[in-house]
């Protein structure tokens, strides 16, 4: 009895997902919620467990391929029919004639610093949720997590070299390998978060799950492909060479690294996707204003400061901004609005849910503090600091990214003073923070150097006009200015 595992329905509106890697080969044993292979939706990256055991028959799909909700994923027979002989499951070589024993490389190839625990054991999985204790799985075989045969016989298998002249005695080959081939490791399975990483690793002949990733729990960044690849060019112009070899020296071939005059298509898929139809979405639909105004924050930074003495907590910039544009919404709720285009009605939301625009490796998003309003600063802090944790690999839970009203996007923590940003439909506004510098400033008719701050307000003039959104700036603005005239407002 054959049964067939198809893409469940991953919620969220989501209909399809990436196959980062699979964890079983055919011809493996499985049991009933056993995971099979890992998939990355927009929204998180997701061990799949089978509903079915028994022996794994076929898989379908590569890493990287795009797979539907309902599409088969993979093929499981029944164990007892399998083991009464009545229907066997193909093995691997039957299955995929290519998947053929790669010849093991040499002795002396192997690092002599190699770790002696499995990698996999700390992977991202579920919602945000981090597993450290899974036990290490038997390699698969051929394309679905082993080295591809072609591959494994490249790297043992003696490089070309010209035509051997006669001489007396043969030199030996040296004993050591190119550095770089020994950052490679066919059976780990390291974490790999973005598809630019799998894609950049696989155009170069090898798979980004097999370096040691330097993130966070081990997982696999682009610094650490671009630092294998650097190793592989620098290993191939300084092998030593020999005056009169009469036999082909066996090295290890490294992966030819793409040459920059490539061109290179890099598909939109998952977050990146959701991102891009968001963006042209907002782009299209909004008739959008901007608005900015530069203010001085020497006080502010007293402020907190201050805090810091009478309360023995940090507090930062960005925490104390925030509420401040909480307090600004209240008195301005036309800007925590949205725009009902089917009723052709504005939606005036009651409960301010604050999103904290976020650069992370997946990407940009938009983590949300939903409840903003009924928060106290110190507990605004805190869960401003949660969504930091998280921002490092992009792990935010799908609830936490959906039904905000109003965005916060602190862009000049990447160095520039102001932005026309982009509003993250269907919202109706954003408000942007420049980079907080030293300036001349005149302060009672006399020049000084003050912290001064680009504020930048994008708002849908669908929802409100320019004295609304003028007078929510100048209120943040104030408040900045004079940290203390908020509590006029609490």
């Amino acid at each position: 009895m054959r049964n067939d595992f198809l893409l469940p329905d991953l919620g969220e509106g989501l209909t399809e997902a990436e196959i980062v890697s699979w964890l079983v080969a055919p011809g493996d044993t499985i049991a009933i919620d056993q995971p099979v292979v890992e998939v990355e939706s927009a929204k998180s990256i997701v061990e799949l467990p089978s509903p079915f055991g028994g022996v794994v028959e076929k898989v379908f799909g590569e890493p990287g391929q795009t797979i539907h909700a309902g599409q088969v994923l993979l093929t499981v027979a029944d164990a007892a029919t399998d083991t009464a002989g009545t229907e066997s499951a193909p093995t691997p070589a039957a299955n995929a004639p290519a998947a053929t024993a790669a010849p093991a490389a040499p002795a002396e190839e192997a690092p002599a610093e190699a770790p002696a625990a499995d990698v996999s054991g700390a992977v991202l999985i579920g919602y945000g949720t981090t597993v450290s204790t899974r036990p290490a799985r038997r390699p698969a075989q051929g394309r679905f997590g082993q080295a591809s045969p072609a591959r494994a016989a490249q790297a043992s298998a003696p490089a070309p070299t010209a035509a051997p002249t006669p001489t007396p005695e043969p030199v030996p080959a040296p004993a050591a390998s190119a550095p770089a081939v020994q950052a490679l490791d066919a059976d780990r399975r390291s974490p790999v978060v973005s598809p630019l990483v799998r894609r950049m690793a696989r155009e170069n002949g090898f798979e980004a799950s097999q370096l040691l990733g330097t993130g966070k729990d081990g997982l696999v960044v682009r610094s650490d492909v671009e630092s294998f690849l650097s190793d592989a060019r620098r290993s191939e112009t300084s092998l030593p060479t020999v005056e009169a070899e009469t036999e082909p020296r066996p090295v290890a071939s490294v992966p030819a690294p793409a040459t920059t005059a490539e061109s290179v298509r890099i598909p939109i898929v998952g977050l990146r996707k959701v991102v891009a139809q968001r963006l042209a979405t907002s782009r299209r639909e909004i008739p959008e204003a901007t608005i900015w105004l530069d203010v001085d924050a020497t006080e502010l930074f007293v402020a907190r400061d201050r805090l810091l003495a009478a309360t023995g907590e940090r507090f930062s910039v960005t925490a104390l901004i925030a509420r401040f544009v909480v307090a600004g919404l209240r008195q301005f709720p036309e800007l925590n609005s949205s725009v009902d285009t089917a009723s052709q009605e504005i939606l005036q939301h009651g409960a301010i849910n604050l999103g904290i625009a976020a650069q992370t490796s997946r990407g940009l998003m938009v983590p949300v503090i939903h409840g903003a309003h009924a928060l106290t600063t110190r507990q605004l802090r805190d869960s401003i600091a949660g969504l930091v944790e998280h921002a490092a690999d992009g792990t935010f839970a799908p609830a936490s990214l959906r039904d905000g009203t109003f965005t916060l996007n602190n862009f000049g923590s990447l160095g520039v003073d102001g932005s026309a940003a982009i509003i993250n439909h269907p919202e109706a506004a954003i408000l942007g923070i420049g980079r907080m510098i030293e300036r001349p400033w005149v302060v009672n008719h006399e020049l000084a150097v003050r912290t001064v701050v680009e504020l930048s307000m994008v708002f849908d003039h669908r929802v409100c006009d320019g004295g609304t959104a003028a007078g929510f700036l100048t209120f943040v603005a104030r408040c900045i200015e004079n940290p203390v005239s908020l509590l006029a407002e609490l």
